[in-house]
């Protein structure tokens, strides 16, 4: 039989298979930081020296995985069928929906992957654009992409993750007709003013210095590469004040989260405004967002790291948002409201993610006009 470096040929790929559906439950379950090449072995079966073998590095590993959920992704979307737009832009939104439900670790490992390795993400970017201006029929904008993939692959991530009740059937009405009707926009209202910055003002003490500086060093460094003595020695105070206030890093980190959210909500409701109809505050909500993370892009870094280090308070982050939206039910076009607002979240979560990693506040405001357009009458003129 055919032999390689003295080993069968199967018994090589049965070695590097077993490695690498141990590695992804590893870091499905956990998180890449968190995952040693040693526990990889050990679950698998496998000495040391097999892995390197193989692998030079765990990251070289985490990067073919990576590699490997894209392509599944990329193939199974060759599946998209339909006689009509209409019915490929369904049939696109079933299998992108139903790829998250039936591979929730693949999915899981990949939002890690996007966060570590931005570059991941851009490829799946490219796949989606490309898939969906085919069933369209002609070239995906950029905010054709945030409007249908942001809201379809959030909807589907948080059905798939924590069994929210999002509905493929309400998605596939939204991308195809939108959520607000005809409803008329006066972009004078969505941009109108300056925005009021928050308070600066904070309670004093040790506490408060804790979280503050913890707050700069772990957006700029994340989690694994700050510790707590970094931490206290920025705040000018020992370890042991650090213990007096906070069980423990983790304690402290899902603090910092919870304050995260509450400090965004706030400053979009202190910008609001009066007067706007429900588009136009959905629209406002973007442009509010883009200038809050202008001034603390780092509090982007602090949720999507969160999602492997301290997942139920990301939980927490996002339903506080829900709640926020459940304020504001009216103009649903009487669609599903747990899938209309977890479609809006989505939208708004990858627009973030677009501004925090390639482009600048004053490039996307033609970008909020055109979603403002989409979740009026979503993709209705393509079809």
């Amino acid at each position: 039989m055919e032999q390689a470096d003295g080993k069968n040929i199967n018994e090589i790929r049965n070695s590097k298979s077993r490695l690498i559906s141990t590695a992804t439950q590893l870091f499905a379950e956990k998180w890449y930081g968190a995952v040693s090449v040693a526990e990889i072995c050990r679950h698998a079966g496998l000495s040391n020296g097999c892995f390197y073998r193989y692998y030079k590095t765990k990251e070289e590993l985490f990067r073919s995985i990576l590699e490997d959920i894209t392509l599944k992704i990329d193939l199974a979307l060759v599946d998209v069928k339909g006689d009509c737009a209409e019915a490929r832009l369904r049939s696109f939104a079933e299998i992108v929906f139903n790829f998250s439900r039936d591979n929730v670790a693949l999915i899981r490992v990949f939002r890690e992957g996007q966060y570590r390795f931005f570059e991941y993400e851009e490829r799946l970017k490219d796949i989606y654009i490309t898939s969906l201006g085919e069933a369209l029929g002609s070239p995906t904008s950029q905010a054709e992409y945030e409007f249908a993939l942001g809201g379809l692959r959030f909807a589907a991530i948080r059905a798939a993750f924590y069994g929210i009740p999002a509905r493929l059937d309400a998605i596939q009405e939204i991308l195809a007709n939108g959520l607000f009707g005809d409803m008329e926009v006066d972009d004078e209202k969505v941009f109108s003013g300056t925005p009021r910055p928050l308070s600066t003002i904070r309670a004093s003490g040790a506490r408060e210095r804790l979280l503050q500086e913890g707050r700069k060093l772990l957006g700029r460094q994340g989690y694994f590469e700050t510790n707590i003595h970094q931490i206290t020695d920025a705040a000018g105070l020992s370890v042991g004040a650090f213990y007096t206030h906070f069980e423990s890093k983790e304690v402290f980190y899902g603090e910092l989260i919870g304050r995260v959210g509450s400090d965004l909500r706030h400053f979009i409701s202190l910008n609001m405004g009066q007067g706007l109809n429900r588009c136009e505050r959905e629209m406002r909500g973007l442009w509010l967002f883009v200038i809050y993370l202008s001034h603390d892009p780092n509090c982007y870094n602090i949720v999507r790291e969160a999602e492997f280090v301290l997942p139920d308070a990301v939980r927490s982050y996002y339903d506080a948002f829900v709640k926020g939206y459940r304020k504001h039910p009216e103009g649903s076009g009487g669609l599903d409201e747990t899938t209309s607002i977890e479609f809006l979240l989505g939208v708004a979560h990858y627009f973030g993610l677009e501004v925090v990693f390639n482009e600048s506040p004053g490039n996307v405001k033609s970008r909020v006009k055109e979603i403002g357009r989409l979740l009026r009458s979503g993709l209705r003129a393509r079809l």
